[in-house]
């Protein structure tokens, strides 16, 4: 059985693919990596817990 060439921009036919095209998801931006934003909360809050309680005892 000969090989069948097919360019490279086109993806070969697969046997018993029962899979259908999807749209693939857009790009999530800043949403994409909910760890970063949370860490950056957390770093915020840590930071502003420091200067209060910092005031809080300079009193």
């Amino acid at each position: 059985m000969a090989d069948r060439r097919v360019p490279p921009q086109e993806t070969p036919p697969l046997e018993a693919s029962i899979a259908e095209a999807h749209r693939e998801r857009p790009d999530g931006g800043v949403w994409e990596h909910p760890v970063m934003i949370l860490s950056l909360i957390v770093a915020c809050s840590v930071i502003f817990a420091a200067l209060f309680i910092g005031w809080a005892f300079s009193l």
